[in-house]
């Protein structure tokens, strides 16, 4: 997803958003990423073209934080919306200094923490799921024994 408009006739424009280092260029969504939008984000609004936008739209206006200071793979938009992405370079495209540009993989969206209270410390969320599966799968092994 490029940003394709332009305020004016031939006028450089950057194509590019700076975020906690990567320069993004690019926005790609996995189905996963797209099946959550729909279940925990926005019932039947959005496509690819909608939500890339939407997040093209945020990067622009800097609505786009990680949600831990040391880690960039967790983001929250407007103080609300968790996703997970990932960073990866585009090869052979680099900006007008000869930096790398990076796309963003969009994994998954969490959810609205105003929703979902859980995603407020999202650490302690995790290690209580993992805890939780491991007590199933213990439970399991007991009773096949």
């Amino acid at each position: 997803m490029r940003d394709k408009r332009m305020s004016r006739f031939s006028t450089y424009e950057s194509f590019h958003v700076d975020l906690n280092g990567y320069k993004i260029a690019d926005i790609v969504l996995t189905d996963h990423a797209l099946s959550r939008w729909d279940e925990r984000v926005e019932t039947g609004k959005g496509g690819v073209e909608q939500i890339c936008s939407y997040l093209w739209d945020k990067l622009k206006l800097n609505r786009v934080q990680p949600y831990y200071p040391n880690e960039h793979d967790v983001l929250l938009i407007d103080n609300d919306l968790v996703m997970v992405a990932e960073f990866k370079e585009l090869k052979g495209e680099t900006d007008i200094a000869g930096n790398p540009l990076h796309k963003m993989i969009v994994i998954t969206f969490l959810g609205r923490i105003s929703e979902e209270i859980e995603l407020r410390d999202l650490k302690s969320y995790y290690a209580w799921l993992r805890h939780t599966r491991r007590m199933t799968l213990v439970k399991n092994v007991r009773k096949r024994k």
